[in-house]
């Protein structure tokens, strides 16, 4: 299939004044070292993310953030197919295939690393599942604010970042992903998700490019 880049670009330029920044799920259960589920290229986006937070911070731009959380009182399908997020047993082991307690409710493994730590101001959206928008008040507060662009950063780039960036496209809004701002395991698949993005969904970008939109805003 033809780059659609080009085609992409007209539709889909965030819009001055109306864009926002979504931080998918860069929590401790994911980034920090030896929890079960960690995805150990997005510790190396926390400084490109971080930046881009500082500037749509900067120009008074809407900044918000999903964590997927996992609760025993309320199990999903994914509890069974990643059982790393049931609770691990006291003194048990803990790992790849083994309950872990990763991102369950009331652990810090579920909140947003320090280094990218929500504002005061700044929405936390909690989910069960992979698409931010799904069962949250997500798609409402962006609406609220006047948002119809986003500009989308965050881990796993084939998993939540992309159910993530489905939901945006359905719910009519016109998606950035940040090619340096989203992490996956392996560079294959990393590669893999950014085209499906790039080929149907929104605009694959880098930082740079975001950060000289918004600084002529």
């Amino acid at each position: 299939m033809s780059d659609r880049r080009e085609m992409f670009e007209p539709v889909l330029a965030p819009e001055p004044g109306r864009t926002a920044l979504l931080v998918v799920d860069m929590q401790r259960g994911f980034l920090d070292p030896g929890e079960a589920m960690q995805v150990p290229p997005a510790v190396h986006i926390v400084p490109t993310v971080r930046a881009l937070l500082d500037l749509f911070r900067e120009k008074h731009l809407p900044v918000m953030f999903t964590e997927f959380v996992y609760s025993p009182n309320a199990p999903v399908l994914i509890g069974s197919l990643h059982p790393e997020h049931l609770p691990a047993p006291p003194g048990a082991p803990r790992g790849f295939g083994l309950p872990s307690s990763s991102c369950l409710e009331g652990t810090p493994s579920v909140e947003t690393v320090p280094a990218l730590a929500p504002g005061p101001d700044e929405p936390v959206f909690r989910k069960r599942g992979y698409d931010g928008f799904a069962g949250t008040s997500l798609d409402s507060a962006l609406r609220a604010r006047g948002v119809t662009s986003l500009v989308v950063t965050g881990t796993m780039t084939d998993i939540c970042v992309l159910a993530t960036v489905i939901g945006a496209l359905h719910r009519e809004y016109r998606v950035s992903v940040v090619e340096d701002g989203v992490a996956t395991l392996w560079p294959e698949i990393q590669r893999a998700a950014l085209d499906i993005i790039g080929r149907a969904y929104g605009r694959v970008v880098t930082s740079k490019d975001i950060a000289a939109q918004i600084s002529r805003w």
